[in-house]
């Protein structure tokens, strides 16, 4: 028996008694045959209803689906077992759908309320087709606010203006759907984002933190408020854990702000009723800043809900619910045993001929982010006609990162390599260790557990110390681009404010967006914000130093990576020194780095089959940075261009000529007037 032949059974039962009423009805009253009746109320009718005896029930319901109502195929019974209805709860409810399922009811109702409009059920119908009446204490508290019909979303009460005996009652079409086996997510859910994913699946080992929260949930209904650090650390493991509890999982994502609340808990009552109906779990998140009128709608207390955010858990959002509140788990699935499964679905077979735990090291993704990026990948090679490299993986990997900081600083994407430094063996070697550390904090700090406490990120800073041109800014991009990610320059004119606590809010902005952000972040010129604190000797001193320890307090808790440089590494305060991972000095270069940069530079130019005698002879003689060589480069690249043939020895002489006059200095063999 079908779900839709089961209702229509019970409602032939009830079209049973609906008949019986009537023919009580017909007996009794006068104006029965009247084609006018319940237009209008004559003399007699007036007196009748004034002297009648109050009217008895018709016959006992019977239950066509069995003698308790259980059998496994009649969907009224399993609502009823869901929501915990009683056998009057039973009768109400069918009382108030059957309009909505079989409209010979409508006029029947009619009748039987004295008014031919009113085509529902009324409160005193409802009673009296149940075996009782509004006159039964019991049987009026069925339809108080907080009763299992109403509370539950099940039947709607309208008519408020009425005495309750003459109020209609309405089944919401989600709860019709669903008695006629119809399980469309609710209508009323149109507009908000709401996603339903199925129960029963998994697509990687859960974190210990949630598949505990799912098991619980799975047992009994539960509250759970995770607090996250970082964007998307909660709601992927939560909602992986409930599928594979085996249970289907409705993911809510309210406004991000609603003012007095009403967009928010506008769905509330809905998805209470969607999960309900469906034996799922809610979660919900990230939370508003007003999140307490729609926790408090939620934590009915009977659906298992997980909320999730960044603001910290506040007891007044419903204290008596007995919510409990978590840290969201800050370890992340296993990153390359996840990519690989979600690769394998879209490129079945595949076996990536690079190394994919050291390719996704470094990004902080969620299991749901690794599936839309591992996708993406997919979809890139198969446009490319390859099969997926680490340049797909780590293209798709950065979309899934937080974009707001590009509100805050310059985005570089990075286009060089370890290839393209000059630099000696030591602060060279220092960059891989650098990208080692990237790569491996997780385990290091995290696994191994080497990190202090003190609410001490796993961040990674290094600083680049060195004259300008020397080549700090250019290893910060190698260092990006060997993690595969974007390097963000912070912009310091638009940080620092002559305006006592802006620049800590700025600042802020950037520490909180690069948190969020797989990215590597670079203060050039930092000892304008990271300078030396001095003896409080005016109040411009004291908030200088207060910014200083802003500073000292957020590098602990940074969570990205960090590049800071300077010119003059005298002037960086020693306490962010010791806060400091790496410090890299870079050298001034010597003759055979010189001309080793020289032939860098034009190394995709064409030059001169001579021209090397004159790259020796300029990197000997003009004591230039790698910086001012590039620049004497290109400028030795439009002299050869402008004469239309490859770069010559002279052009070469004339661009490092150019770059020692624009610093001021003599040329090398030019003399002083009075020498």
């Amino acid at each position: 028996m079908s779900a839709a032949e089961a209702i229509l059974a019970r409602l032939d039962a009830l079209r049973g008694r609906v008949a019986e009423l009537v023919e009580r009805r017909g007996a009794d009253d006068p104006t029965a045959a009247d084609p006018l009746r319940g237009l209008y109320v004559t003399r007699e009718t007036a007196h009748r209803l004034a002297t009648a005896p109050p009217p008895e029930p018709p016959s006992p319901a019977r239950d066509p689906a069995g003698a308790d109502g259980d059998d496994a195929q009649d969907p009224l019974a399993e609502l009823a077992r869901r929501f915990g209805l009683g056998a009057l709860d039973r009768e109400i409810l069918l009382a108030a759908l059957a309009p909505d399922v079989d409209r010979r009811f409508e006029p029947l109702y009619g009748y039987l309320n004295d008014d031919v409009g009113r085509r529902r059920a009324t409160v005193a119908l409802a009673l009296d087709l149940a075996g009782t009446g509004p006159h039964d204490p019991f049987a009026r508290t069925r339809f108080h606010p907080r009763s299992t019909l109403r509370a539950g979303g099940l039947i709607v009460v309208e008519d408020e203006d009425r005495p309750l005996p003459g109020r209609a009652l309405r089944v919401p079409e989600r709860v019709v759907a669903q008695l006629l086996g119809d399980d469309t997510l609710d209508p009323e859910l149109v507009g908000h984002d709401v996603e339903l994913r199925a129960g029963g699946e998994a697509a990687a080992p859960a974190h210990p933190l949630a598949a505990r929260i799912a098991e619980l949930a799975a047992e009994r209904p539960l509250l759970v408020h995770l607090r996250e650090r970082r964007e998307g650390t909660a709601a992927g493991p939560v909602t992986e854990a409930l599928r594979a509890a085996g249970l289907p999982v409705l993911r809510y994502r309210p406004p991000a702000r609603s003012g007095d609340g009403t967009s928010a808990t506008g769905a509330a009552a809905a998805l209470v009723r969607e999960a309900r109906l469906r034996r799922a779990a809610l979660v919900v998140g990230p939370l508003p800043a007003d999140a307490g009128p729609l926790v408090r709608s939620l934590a009915t207390g009977d659906v298992p809900v997980v909320f999730f955010g960044g603001e910290p858990y506040d007891p007044g959002w419903a204290p008596d619910a007995g919510l409990l509140a978590l840290d969201a788990p800050q370890d992340g699935v296993d990153a390359a045993g996840a990519w690989q499964g979600e690769l394998a679905r879209h490129t079945p077979a595949y076996a990536p001929d690079f190394d994919l735990g050291e390719a996704v090291a470094p990004y902080r993704l969620s299991g749901a982010q690794i599936r839309r990026a591992a996708r993406g990948a997919a979809e890139h090679a198969a446009f490319d006609g390859t099969a997926p490299t680490a340049a797909h993986l780590q293209r798709n990997a950065r979309l899934q990162s937080a974009p707001l900081l590009d509100k805050h600083a310059r985005r570089i994407r990075p286009e060089v390599g370890f290839g393209d430094l000059v630099l000696p063996a030591e602060p060279l070697g220092l960059l891989h260790e650098l990208a080692l550390r990237a790569r491996h904090r997780d385990k290091v700090l995290g696994e191994w557990r080497l990190r202090t406490g003190g609410g001490r990120g796993r961040g990674v800073i290094a600083l680049f110390a060195g004259d300008s041109g020397t080549g700090k800014t250019l290893s910060a991009e190698v260092v990006a681009g060997e993690l595969g990610l974007d390097l963000y320059v912070v912009d310091l004119s638009a940080v620092v404010d002559k305006y006592v606590g802006e620049t800590e809010k700025n600042l802020e902005r950037i520490f909180v967006e690069a948190d969020r952000t797989d990215a590597v972040l670079l203060f050039d010129e930092a000892d304008a914000v990271f300078g030396k604190r001095s003896e409080v000797k005016s109040s411009h001193d004291r908030y200088a130093n207060l910014e200083s320890a802003y500073l000292l307090q957020r590098l602990e808790a940074f969570d990205g990576i960090a590049v800071l440089t300077t010119n003059l590494r005298a002037n960086i305060d020693d306490a962010f020194t010791r806060r400091l991972d790496l410090v890299v000095d870079f050298p001034f270069p010597d003759v055979e780095q010189r001309l080793a940069l020289w032939r860098t530079s034009l190394a995709d130019t064409p030059c001169a089959p001579d021209i090397e005698d004159e790259l020796a002879r300029c990197a000997k003689e003009f004591e230039l940075s790698g910086g001012a060589i590039r620049s004497a480069a290109v400028t030795a690249a439009y002299l050869a261009a402008g004469h239309g043939g490859p770069v010559s020895g002279d052009d070469v002489l004339a661009g490092a000529r150019r770059e020692y006059r624009k610093m001021g200095r003599l040329e090398p063999g030019t003399s002083l007037p009075w020498q």
